[in-house]
């Protein structure tokens, strides 16, 4: 399972991969977690089982979901769970997502 976290510059995600990288592990959950600077993100939309964006890039949803052509799910981060780098609550949205 891969989940792409997607920002500005990929800096301000990198705290919340360690974080869902711990709660993956606590529940032996094999998952390949990364953040790309949304400048990065479009080339690899297809590569990953889902993409989630953080609150600063937003507007960059529609943008994104046309380029995946339906092959990638794409979600905004929830503001509050990115803002606490909640890590069990942003995987958990993700797994939500892609049915796991």
């Amino acid at each position: 399972m891969k989940i792409l976290l997607v920002c500005n510059a990929g800096m301000s995600t990198s705290m919340l991969v360690s974080r869902m990288e711990k709660a993956a592990q606590a529940r032996g959950l094999s998952i390949e977690i990364q953040a790309v600077p949304i400048t990065k993100a479009e080339t690899m939309l297809k590569e990953w089982d889902i993409v989630m964006l953080g609150p600063q890039v937003r507007h960059q949803l529609n943008y994104l979901i046309k380029k995946a052509e339906g092959q990638t799910p794409i979600q905004v981060i929830e503001m509050r769970d990115y803002g606490m780098m909640n890590g069990e609550k942003v995987l958990d949205a993700a797994l939500k997502v892609i049915g796991e």
